[in-house]
């Protein structure tokens, strides 16, 4: 899959599936509630911390979670029962305890942009429920497009 032709800023962005069923669809209009959607940006974050190795387990043992800050969702087609669609996100930015992760789902089948979307996620110290640094390793890890944090190196 060429996520190139999808305006995909991100080098690798992580790629996952969404198999539509009648169960997400909206009680009042023929197209998929817009609940869902939040929840497939959710799932992909999700997994793509897991494929990482910051798993909701780890980030517990941890204590240590991402909460969302905000959310920024444009709808640009409908997606239906039965589509296929796929999610492509990766991270935008990371600060010292915030980041921005955008997303764009995809029907392929039809090349149609259904969404673009970001989150201002913020990582949380689950005792003082204050943010948490985020480290070097989990900046590199996520490889986001910019990091904010990063610290200056100052010639001579």
């Amino acid at each position: 899959m060429d996520v190139r032709a999808w305006d995909v800023p991100h080098p690798n962005p992580f790629l996952c599936d969404v198999a539509i069923d009648q169960s997400q669809m909206s009680n009042v209009v023929d197209h998929v509630s817009n609940i869902e959607y939040v929840r497939w940006l959710d799932r992909a974050a999700e997994l793509h911390a897991d494929s990482l190795g910051y798993t909701r387990s780890w980030l517990l043992k941890n204590g240590i979670m991402w909460f969302v800050a905000r959310h920024e969702i444009d709808y640009l087609a409908e997606a239906h029962s039965n589509d296929e669609l796929v999610i492509a996100t990766w991270v935008r930015t990371i600060g010292k305890v915030k980041s921005w992760r955008d997303y764009l789902i995809v029907r392929p089948s039809d090349q149609t942009v259904i969404c673009r979307a970001a989150t201002l996620w913020v990582l949380v110290n689950l005792q003082t429920r204050r943010p948490k640094r985020i480290s070097a390793q989990m900046i590199e890890r996520f490889a986001p497009l910019e990091a904010l944090s990063a610290p200056q190196v100052q010639a001579g």
